[in-house]
């Protein structure tokens, strides 16, 4: 996904219809609140209704969120970026990823909007299920957390500095995605599946662009209030 321009105010209209286009944006909080109480409920029916021990539920929920990040890299590389002469598919990638190449600052479209995510998260508690039966219970949640904390880490890389030393080479493979090269650095909440497979920086020798990192972080939000003199 190349563009001419890199947009740095605004952010892409993905429909023409404005209530359509007002479901393709989303708050964190949002999402956060609307997940946990049915996340919760689903490990409560595994514990109460699927036999489910808290130890199994325990090991199916981290086993859902490492599950996580190799889906997270395999769709952010095949699926996000996908790329075909079809017009149809380019812009399910537009909608899905793309747009956030083009704008960079618009920060309502890093968690996928409320209604699309209830949509696809039935599906795919749905395919869990037919794979896994009862413990999907304990795998799903942990797949949606592993999700939110992926959204959550996005959201915090376009939003400030990194808060601890070890974090910065995550900050810096994800910021060379944006302006260096789009066929690396493909894993966001973590670095660990694009060195498994060769698409990871070599971060000792890439000198960061800093005017270039500004222009992907969120503009701070300006106080507009004037001040009053006594």
């Amino acid at each position: 996904m190349k563009f001419d321009k890199i947009n740095n105010k605004g952010q892409a209209r993905l429909f023409e219809n404005p209530y359509l286009e007002m479901l393709t944006k989303g708050h964190p909080a949002i999402i956060w609140g609307m997940y946990i109480p049915i996340l919760s409920y689903i490990v409560y029916l595994g514990y109460t209704n699927y036999n489910l021990s808290i130890q199994n539920l325990i090991l199916l929920f981290l086993g859902g969120m490492l599950f996580w990040t190799f889906f997270e890299y395999l769709a952010h590389r095949y699926l996000f970026h996908l790329i075909s002469e079809k017009p149809k598919l380019q812009r399910f990638a537009y909608i899905m990823h793309g747009n956030h190449h083009h704008y960079p600052r618009d920060r309502q479209r890093l968690f996928m909007p409320p209604v699309p995510s209830i949509i696809l998260a039935s599906v795919l508690f749905g395919l869990h299920y037919l794979f896994l039966g009862r413990y999907t219970f304990g795998f799903y949640p942990g797949f949606i957390i592993g999700y939110l904390l992926y959204a959550s880490m996005h959201y915090a890389i376009h939003a400030f500095a990194p808060p601890f030393k070890f974090m910065k080479p995550l900050w810096r493979n994800h910021h060379l995605h944006h302006y260096k090269d789009e066929e690396l650095g493909f894993g966001v909440s973590n670095t660990f599946w694009d060195r498994v497979f060769g698409t990871m920086f070599d971060l000792s020798k890439e000198k960061e662009d800093k005017e270039k990192v500004k222009e992907l972080m969120f503009e701070k939000k300006k106080n507009n209030k004037k001040r009053t003199q006594n």
